[in-house]
This record gives structure tokens, sequence and C-alpha cells, in this order.
């Protein structure tokens, strides 16, 4: 297993980068931001700023390139990690270890890797790959150990899989982190949990009620275990923080304010197709229906009304959402891939109101010591709504 960098008091807590773009409203392009490599370096820098401790950079179709981006950042951040995809389905192990010890020796040691077999086979098969669900996991599989092996231990690899054959491969420049740049995951089928068991060094759950987190944190524990293994763990949720519980809810209801029921239902359908297990139980919290969108203490589903995968958000005071965090935390959960809308205010709003509520230094807007800089939430929406 890698070896994990250290890490801060309390939980770690990530950011979001929108590499398909950000939005005041869901659902609404004409409300959008494009995905610029400027408005990305913004949000990497400001997040880096205040005190983050990584970025998530998301992949798929609609997104710009995952590496591309994460290796524009490289001499524009400093100290924040950055989760970069793995895409074991329609990616080789033998140019993704070449590629992921170059980036992690660039980076100087902050490259994480989020190991993504895919969930949509509509998009898979647009880039031409064919496999059904469980042959996605059994490919990354045998990615992951012809992956491991070659970045662990420097030598000659041969291996001959149902999906993967390499004769006489080698990796000749390691990465900075030892064995290999920690890999994490996320997946709710049995498949994917044992994949996780198996492989990966952190699995994530999108943000679903505790009850449900704190049973695939057990299944996939009692999966590990028959490996000698102990995973750590972490949830990717959105969040939307403000001074008041009240002003929370009604941003929340903005968010979704200019959603039509059948723009509502026509995107549910589009991601009914997919054979995502995850997906399914993002959209079952929710039925497609604006009156069932509160799941839980401050848990609300509106985002999967349109979004696929993480599809909730805690809703709330910086306090309210920190005691929630901490909820997840006594289930074993150390890390928090978050998220807002926009993602450059709102990764500001998430650290002035809840950082000091998770034993972190406080950070306000003026708290020049904090950022390098005083930051004016209004003056920052000017300029990038004329950018």
């Amino acid at each position: 297993m890698t070896t994990p960098a250290a890490t801060p008091a309390g939980p770690e807590i990530f950011w979001f980068l929108p590499t398909s773009g950000d939005t005041r409203y869901l659902g609404r392009s004409d409300f959008g931001r494009a995905p610029t490599n400027a408005y990305m370096r913004d949000i990497a820098v400001t997040a880096e700023r205040l005190g983050y401790d990584g970025l998530l950079i998301p992949t798929g179709s609609s997104c710009q390139d995952p590496w591309v981006t994460a290796a524009s950042l490289i001499g524009a951040t400093n100290r924040i990690k950055l989760l970069v995809a793995l895409r074991t389905s329609i990616m080789g192990p033998t140019a993704s270890a070449r590629q992921s010890a170059t980036l992690d020796q660039a980076l100087d040691g902050r490259l994480l890797l989020n190991v993504v077999p895919g969930g949509d086979e509509t998009e898979l098969a647009a880039d031409g790959v064919f496999f059904s669900h469980d042959e996605r996991y059994d490919n990354a599989d045998e990615f992951l150990t012809v992956w491991r092996q070659l970045l662990e231990t420097g030598d000659l690899v041969d291996f001959a899989g149902k999906h993967i054959t390499v004769k006489q491969a080698r990796n000749y420049y390691p990465p900075v982190q030892k064995p290999y740049p920690p890999l994490y995951f996320g997946g709710s089928s049995p498949a994917a949990h044992e994949l996780a068991a198996k492989h990966v060094d952190a699995y994530l759950t999108w943000g679903e009620p505790p009850e449900q987190v704190a049973e695939k944190i057990a299944d996939v524990t009692a999966r590990a275990a028959k490996y000698g293994r102990k995973p750590r763990f972490g949830v990717r949720l959105h969040v939307i923080a403000r001074e008041t519980e009240a002003e929370a809810w009604a941003e929340a209801d903005r968010l979704i304010s200019k959603l039509t029921d059948d723009e509502i239902a026509a995107a549910q359908a589009n991601l009914a197709r997919m054979d995502s297990v995850g997906q399914a139980r993002m959209a079952a919290l929710h039925g497609g229906r604006r009156d069932r969108l509160v799941v839980g203490p401050n848990l609300w589903a509106g985002v999967g009304l349109v979004r696929g995968g993480a599809g909730t958000a805690l809703v709330g005071t910086g306090a309210q959402i920190a005691e929630r965090l901490r909820e997840y935390q006594a289930l074993g959960v150390d890390t928090f891939v978050l998220s807002g809308y926009p993602h450059l205010e709102e990764a500001i709003r998430f650290a002035e109101l809840t950082f000091p509520h998770l034993g972190r230094a406080p950070v306000t807007l003026r708290d020049t010591s904090q950022t390098g800089g005083a930051f004016d939430i209004r003056a920052t929406e000017r300029k990038v709504s004329a950018s």
C-alpha cells in the first residue's frame, strides 16, 4: 500500500475544478462560465491560498483533459495536491505509469490518482471501448496489477491477462512518492468494492446518508481484510454554506429555480440508461421529485436532479455542515471532496464559514495571512463575469 502523505489535523478537505464549465443555476448554460484555463487557475490558486488540501480534476467526454489541466497548474501551485483521473478502460497501464511518474516528479510529490473504469457505456463506446459493467472492473484489476508493479519495482514486467498483456515492460523514471502516487477510487457495485479492497489507498463514496455510507465502509473494509489491506475512506459532496440556515436553503432553492419539470424528467431518463450502481443509488434518493430532496439532516439531493455523479449537498451554516462532516468522520471518513456553485466564490465562502469549525485556522475575506490578499466576493464575481 502507498505510504500516505502527512495529513493535517482533522479531515482532509479537497475542492473541485469544474472542467466542463461552471454555473449559477443548475441546468442553465446561459448563466455559465466556460472552463478556460485561466478560470481553472483562479480556482486552484484561490483554493491553495485558502488552505484546501487538494483539488479533484474530473474526467469525462464533456470535460477538458484532466492530465493537461493538471500539467497547466504545475507552475501556478506549490502545495495543493491534484487528484487526476486514471482512466483504466481507455488508457494503457505502461504509458499511464510513465505519465504518473513524470507528473508526480513535476509536482514534487503532489499527485493523487482517481481510478475511473467508467460508468456510462455510451460514453465508453464513443471512445472505442465496449466492456460490460463487470468487464470494466476485471480490466481495471489487470490494469492496476501491471501499473502498480511497474512503479513499485522498476523491474521488467510480464503479464498475460484476459484483457491486458505486456511483455518485458519497464518504467525507468520513478515517481517522487513511494511506491507510487496514492490511488483513490469510488464505486458502489460488488465488483467496484472488490477492486477497491484489492488495489486502492482511499475509497470515495458519493454523499449518501451516513447509514448507507457506513454499510459501504463496512463492506470494503471486510473485503480488504482478505488482502491484508486497510484503505482510507472519503466522501464526495457539494456544499452550500451561508451565515444562516435560512439563507443556505434559499440558495439551494435558487440553484434549481430555473429547472422545468420536463428538463428534470429528460435528465433523469438520460441518467437512468447508465449501468452505474452509484448513479442508481443517487437517483433513488430523490426519485426525480422536487418534494423529496431533503434526504437527511442538512443533506439535500437537488443537485442530482440534473447532474450525474455526486448529486447531494450539505446545506446550512458553517457549524451545521461541520457537524454533519463529523458524523461521517465518526464512521471512519478522513477525506472530503467538496464543490459548490459557482466554484470560485463557494470555495471562499466554505473556507470562511466552515474551516474554523473543523479545527482549521480562521479564514475571512480580509485575512491576508491565509489568502495572500484581501478577498471580496462581490468584486471577484464582477471580475469573473466580465471575463
